[in-house]
């Protein structure tokens, strides 16, 4: 037999189009998403759930080597973690929490410290040798050869679904002879996926899975889906910390605000490996881009515009504080609540601080009366609440950012024949898409080539420039802002500007 000395996670299919994009990913992951949320057995259905295992010890060497032997031997997509514990309650506390993102784990490589551990999961774990793995694994490899897109029919929903059943799921493992880096982490407790909102953890496999393709097919990053149980941040904090070994580096996904500035914040100060919450700081750099070839493109410069946004998130939050570097002056944020200010009852600490650089006349209207002279619009928040009168009360060439997914503040033909300037969405059937996946492949990569430990304000800043400029000044135009999602110059670009 070959001798493997790695695994890497990739793709079962290719993104190549927007239209392949949209059913790997959003829209259409969604739609995988909610039947697992009303059936939690669908997981096993529509993601790789079924065969993938879990291999945990105390040497990552060591669970690298089972994974190979799983793999090779019996084509089970085992994955290797490290934990630095042996004190009992906390490998419970992890194995138990990492259940929704397999269909077994296996423990026989730390059989003598779990013997007595009784877990609370409703998958097989296993805990001493075993002569027939398949049959207690129970997993099932699927693959699709020669695939062809033209083979799905009806909606894009309809099509991602039947895409995840057919494959079982979007990615695999992949033996390689290469000596490669370990995966970075997707981690997510499903708390805010995409526009779902809190449909936990293994409802939200299905959004991490395509955030993996897009990691290995834009920027040839492996990384490894991690959907946990707990929605406790302090648990999420120590899971984390526990298997750091296992990863080079973390990227935390659709973890509802405001715990998840506390989560990243204290991971970044107790790991040695780069932590990026993706939903906001890869956000905040997609929109810094869009806006400053926006702004250019409509002759305003950043100093003198008004800003609204509505939504005041963990992604609008960062995109604001981003913003603010570049000379955004006039700021009004808005949430459920109204208008953010100083002393505001309604504040977490999220926006208290926020509030020190935002609203300084201290506005306490409604979106419509603030809106209007407004120069941009930042939607990060609900659909269809964005009106086509809103945005003719705006400043002349009224640039209009609805990036609610799936469906947005506002559509952008119906935005533009409002007399939008510019109209950008994160949908992929509009010009001008707005989405992080144009950040965090190359990022990671870039992160990762340079050895980056933390991931500081300069980096985001250095990334957002380099994105900008990946549209020519002869190309800009206003259906045409942002590099297309798929433009396979723009992890490279952005990999090369992260020092």
């Amino acid at each position: 037999m070959s001798k493997f000395n790695g695994i890497k996670i990739v793709s079962k299919v290719e993104v190549k189009d927007k239209e392949s994009l949209a059913i790997v990913y959003t829209p259409g992951v969604a739609a995988s998403c909610l039947k697992i949320k009303d059936n939690p057995q669908a997981s096993y259905d529509y993601t790789n759930r079924e065969n993938s295992v879990a291999v945990l010890s105390f040497n990552y060497q060591n669970s690298l080597e089972r994974a190979i032997f799983l793999k090779s031997t019996l084509s089970i997509d085992a994955y290797p973690f490290e934990i630095s514990s042996k004190e009992p309650g906390e490998i419970k506390l992890v194995v138990e929490n990492i259940e929704p993102s397999f269909g077994a784990i296996d423990l026989s490589l730390i059989k003598e410290q779990v013997k007595d551990i009784q877990f609370n999961v409703s998958i097989p774990v296993l805990t001493q040798e075993n002569t027939d793995l398949k049959s207690f694994f129970l997993c099932v490899s699927k693959n699709l050869f020669m695939f062809d897109y033209n083979s799905l029919k009806g909606t894009t929903d309809e099509k991602s679904l039947q895409l995840r059943k057919m494959a079982g799921g979007v990615i695999e493992t992949q033996l390689t002879k290469d000596n490669i880096q370990k995966p970075v982490g997707i981690v997510s407790d499903g708390s805010a996926v995409l526009g779902l909102g809190d449909i936990k953890g293994l409802a939200g496999l299905p959004v991490m899975e395509g955030k993996a393709v897009l990691f290995q097919e834009l920027g040839g990053v492996s990384a490894l889906p991690l959907c946990l149980k707990t929605q406790n941040s302090d648990e999420i904090i120590q899971i984390v910390k526990l298997l750091e070994n296992s990863f080079s580096g973390i990227n935390l996904e659709d973890i509802k605000a405001p715990k998840c500035f506390e989560i990243e914040n204290k991971l970044i100060e107790s790991t040695n490996i780069p932590i990026f919450h993706d939903d906001q700081h890869g956000t905040a750099i997609v929109v810094l881009a869009a806006l400053l070839n926006a702004l250019h493109t409509a002759g305003k410069k950043p100093e003198e515009v008004k800003i609204v946004f509505s939504g005041a998130g963990a992604a609008a939050i960062a995109v604001c504080k981003l913003i603010i570097n570049i000379g955004v002056k006039n700021i009004i944020m808005f949430d459920i609540d109204g208008p953010i200010y100083k002393n505001r009852p309604q504040n977490n600490f999220a926006h208290d601080e926020i509030s020190r650089y935002t609203n300084l006349n201290c506005f306490k209207g409604s979106l419509k009366d603030a809106i209007k002279g407004a120069d941009v619009f930042i939607g990060l928040s609900a659909p269809n609440i964005l009106t086509e009168e809103m945005i003719k009360s705006m400043n002349i060439k009224p640039i209009i950012f609805a990036l609610a997914n799936p469906t947005p503040e506002i559509l952008p033909d119906k935005a533009k024949s409002s007399g939008a300037f510019i109209a950008a969405s994160g949908r992929s059937d509009f010009p001008n898409q707005i989405n992080n996946s144009l950040v965090f492949p190359g990022l990671f990569k870039g992160v990762l080539k340079h050895n980056i430990k933390k991931i500081t304000t300069e980096i985001k800043l250095n990334c957002a420039l380099a994105l900008a400029s990946a549209v020519k000044e002869s190309e800009l135009n206003p259906e045409y802002i942002i590099p297309d999602a798929l433009d396979k110059r723009v992890p490279e670009i952005i990999s090369e500007n992260v020092i």
